[in-house]
């Protein structure tokens, strides 16, 4: 768990962030016209720095922007769309704030563009396998890298029947991402890894790896955590079917028994709610060490 790990700061572009004294919140910021959770809500640029902005003074510490819905039945997004949607907003945000900005794509020439318009991180959810040229931008930049557990292609990635062993096939992936990372010269320093909770697993495999995250921490001691649960389905079922507006509690809760097991780094929609779920958890895991 959290006192294994043998380094205290993440290195993303420009700077390193302090990981070992609390979980630091990721707020999402969605420039798409069809997220599952708050679909053209942000897609003017102006309505995306504004939320940005909000989540910032609301204790945000990393911003992570995307262009592309991973959601089920998304449709593909083309390198140029998605750069329309990314760039203005990472490059006013970057002039606007300090705060770290990341980049949520599986494609090296939108990470390129958004690391030269200010932002320090790529947040990648095929871990390199949609696009290995994504570690060379990295390298190129010094940008953090976050590495996530999925399966399949994009159109497949929700659709796969569930593995046997999900600890054993995420570690497994997640080793074979490193690998790559490391061969094209990324720095172990800068990778974040991240189980990817709800893609391609079962509700029951969701809640498992939750559970037993503190096993996945130790297949990896030497690299800070990323959970992502934030009005996920699996917290939509669990629920009553509760629509993703309405899933703020169970996200909370899946929050904090994700900073119990070991998590690092939360990403969610909701800053305010989950700085203040973290900052008690954070003191309760404290006191179990």
């Amino acid at each position: 768990m959290q006192d294994s790990i043998t380094f205290r700061e993440w290195q993303i572009a420009g700077r390193s962030l302090h990981i070992a004294d609390r979980t630091l919140i990721m707020g999402v910021l969605n420039v798409t016209p069809d997220s599952f959770s708050d679909g053209a809500e942000f897609l003017s640029a102006d309505k995306a720095l504004e939320q940005a902005e909000k989540m910032i003074a609301e204790g945000a510490d990393i911003i992570d922007v995307g262009g592309e819905s991973t959601r089920p039945g998304a449709v593909f997004v083309s390198p140029e769309e998605e750069l329309e949607r990314v760039i203005p907003v990472v490059g006013q945000l970057a002039k606007r704030s300090t705060i770290p900005i990341s980049i949520d794509t599986t494609k090296a020439s939108v990470a390129r563009a958004a690391l030269d318009a200010g932002a320090a991180i790529v947040n990648d959810i095929s871990a390199l396998r949609f696009d290995f040229q994504i570690a060379d931008e990295v390298v190129k930049s010094g940008a953090g890298l976050i590495l996530m557990h999925s399966r399949g292609t994009t159109g497949t990635l929700h659709r796969l029947p569930p593995v046997e062993d999900i600890i054993k096939e995420v570690t497994g992936g997640l080793q074979g991402s490193l690998a790559m990372a490391e061969r094209h010269g990324v720095k172990r320093e800068s990778i974040v890894l991240d189980p990817g909770i709800g893609f391609g697993k079962s509700q029951e495999q969701n809640l498992e790896l939750i559970a037993r995250l503190d096993k996945v921490a130790a297949a990896f001691p030497e690299f800070p955590i990323l959970v992502g649960t934030s009005r996920k389905s699996f917290i939509g079922r669990l629920l009553n079917n509760a629509p993703a507006t309405q899933r703020l509690q169970g996200t909370m809760a899946s929050v904090t028994a994700a900073v119990l097991r070991g998590a690092n780094i939360v990403r969610v929609h909701d800053v305010q709610a989950a700085v203040e779920t973290v900052r008690v958890a954070d003191a309760i895991r404290q006191m179990s060490r």
